[in-house]
This record gives structure tokens, sequence and C-alpha cells, in this order.
């Protein structure tokens, strides 16, 4: 059975004693609750090896937000899967939007990122979308196909481990968001990619993870769709209230 899953993406915010205070509230929150789906929250390198220790592991997995393309070696201010590994976190994000544009990441590299984690022992969420001119143009589908070379050279038992995420791009921070049909219509399409290249069994265990501008308000719609298995939330995995709500979505 394919797990839901509700993970935050800090990003690039909260200094190290406002990340550790941000977890010991959302442990504090979740302390006394039996959520409905497994709570991820994936945050800046420097957070790790001490937000850790920190929270329930038993409720609570942490995860980074990326990690290099090279095991080690001579690349300064790189971190490696291992070293993410080794703080004792447990996920990966992996080709976010973000770092697609902003860093040039392509699926050469992401290919390489995805066998160093899963070599490491770290569950990948990797992500794929479109952005507006795409959309626009129909192409989401052949864009999403394309983005999911990076995972079709694994073996079926190594894909089994990963989690994908789809980030509509131009719903990242806009305050746009995919409807809940548009959302399971593509979440739908990768689901029968993933079947027609590993079969359904596989197909059928992969969460699939909608990443844009999920919100307490619009979760419940979304993660009701059959082929959404929950979210990658970015802005509202930073205050307690919104992304408690965000979980409560699959209590209800």
């Amino acid at each position: 059975m394919r797990k839901n899953i509700v993970a935050g993406n800090w990003k690039m915010n909260k200094t190290l004693q406002e990340g550790i205070a941000l977890a010991k509230e959302l442990n504090e929150a979740l302390a006394n609750e039996k959520p409905n789906c497994d709570v991820i929250i994936c945050t800046p390198f420097i957070h790790l090896a001490s937000v850790t220790p920190l929270v329930d592991a038993a409720k609570i997995g942490v995860g980074a937000e990326n990690c290099a393309d090279k095991a080690s070696g001579a690349y300064t201010g790189e971190v490696s899967a291992e070293m993410v590994a080794s703080t004792g976190a447990k996920y990966v994000i992996l080709g976010h939007s973000e770092r697609r544009a902003y860093y040039g990441e392509t699926v050469a590299i992401l290919e390489e990122k995805v066998k160093l984690a899963l070599a490491n022992g770290l569950t990948p969420i990797f992500c794929i979308g479109e952005v507006l001119e795409e959309r626009e143009a129909n192409k989401q589908n052949e864009v999403v196909a394309a983005q999911m070379e990076s995972v079709f050279s694994l073996s079926a038992e190594d894909f089994s481990k990963i989690v994908l995420a789809y980030e509509p791009v131009w719903a990242i921070g806009t305050g746009k968001t995919a409807s809940p049909e548009q959302a399971q219509e593509i979440h739908a399409f990768i689901r029968s990619i993933v079947a027609d290249k590993y079969g359904k069994e596989i197909a059928d265990n992969t969460s699939i993870l909608y990443g844009g501008s999920c919100k307490p308000s619009n979760a419940k719609e979304l993660f009701a769709n059959p082929d959404v298995d929950g979210g990658l939330i970015g802005g509202a995995a930073l205050k307690v209230s919104d992304f408690k709500g965000i979980i409560d979505a699959f209590n209800a």
C-alpha cells in the first residue's frame, strides 16, 4: 500500500535557532496525536544535525532539501548524500523546480543525485512539473515524462524506494493552485507512465505528492483525489498551525 505523506520544504528560511524552535513546536503539536499520514520536514543543511534528534522519529521524518551529485571530494560548499545521512536524516528533496531553474540542474545531474541518495539509504522526494508557458501550450505531460528520465534508469527495486512530487511551477508561491481536477489528471498520467515502465504493482505503490500552493483550506479537496497521495508544502510548512491543518486533512 502506498503511503499518504505531508512533507514540508522550508527552503532558505529560518535561522538555526528559529528552525529548532519550529521543529520543537511541531513535535509538541503532534505529541498526543496519531496522524493518518507520514509527516516529513525538509530543512536547510545547517539544521539537520540539530533537528533530527529533537523530533519523535516515529511521527516526524527529517530530510534535506538537496544533495550533491558527487560522492565526496574537492567540491567547495557542496553537501553529499553521505553527509546528509550521517545526521540521521532519512529523506532528500531532489529536482525541485527552483534547483532546475536557478542552478541549472539537468536530467543527467539529477540521475546522479538520485543514485547517490539511494546508495546512502535516503529516500528521494523527486520533483517534476511544468512552467506556465508549458502548461498553456498543453505540453505538461511531455515535460513531466522527460523529467522522469532521471529516475527511469533505476531498477524496479530502486524505483520503488522513491517518492514523486508533482509541482506545477506556475502555482508555487503565486497563490494559483492547480484545480483538484488538474492535479488528479496529471497525477494519473504520472502513475500511468510509471506503470508502463515498471508495471502496475509498483505504480500503485508509488506515492505521488502535490506541491503548489497547498494550504489548509484546499488540502482536503486536493488529497481526496485517488492519485494524489499528499503534499510537498512550501510556505505553509513554516507555520505549525498551517502545516498541521494540512496534516489534519487526512484525519477528517
